[in-house]
């Protein structure tokens, strides 16, 4: 089974834009979302804005990319926890979120990306320091897992 993963942490709100949130933090985000835009990607209009720290290197365990995102992160955490705090009580539907999402994608496409020393990337696990910083910056955890594999994807129109 062949795994596509990747992990961000994001802040969002919707009023606070991504420039006023990168300016509040001085932390260059590695992508970000405009409410309302009407860019073509994503197809889908962003109902917030959004600023984004993100590790989409392949190969790494979820455990690998949120920890490259938390050493980027941690030394801001005072700073990260009290803009999270001041978006979620401005507005119910903003805060801070640490977001995992994970695509499992079939047999075929193992046999032409398996190697023995292929690193295992079913089991994951988020260790006490990264509960820590998601409790310091009030972010909650949202993991999406899919099911892409041909029947499956069929099955959903994908």
């Amino acid at each position: 089974m062949h795994i596509d993963q990747y992990a961000y942490f994001a802040l969002f709100s919707r009023s606070t834009s991504a420039a006023e949130m990168t300016a509040i933090l001085g932390i260059e985000p590695d992508e970000t979302t405009v409410r309302g835009s009407r860019r073509t990607e994503p197809s889908a209009v962003p109902v917030r804005h959004g600023w984004k720290i993100v590790c989409r290197e392949p190969g790494l365990c979820v455990d690998e990319q949120v920890a490259r995102i938390l050493d980027r992160l941690r030394p801001h955490t005072t700073a990260i926890g009290a803009l999270a705090n001041r978006l979620a009580a401005a507005d119910q539907e903003s805060g801070a979120v640490l977001e995992i999402v994970r695509c499992f994608r079939g047999e075929d496409a193992e046999r032409h990306e398996h190697r023995e020393d292929a690193p295992n990337l079913f089991g994951w696990h988020l260790d006490r320091a990264v509960l820590d910083f998601l409790r310091a910056t009030g972010a909650v955890l949202d993991v999406d897992e899919y099911d892409m594999t041909p029947d499956r994807a069929e099955d959903a129109g994908v």
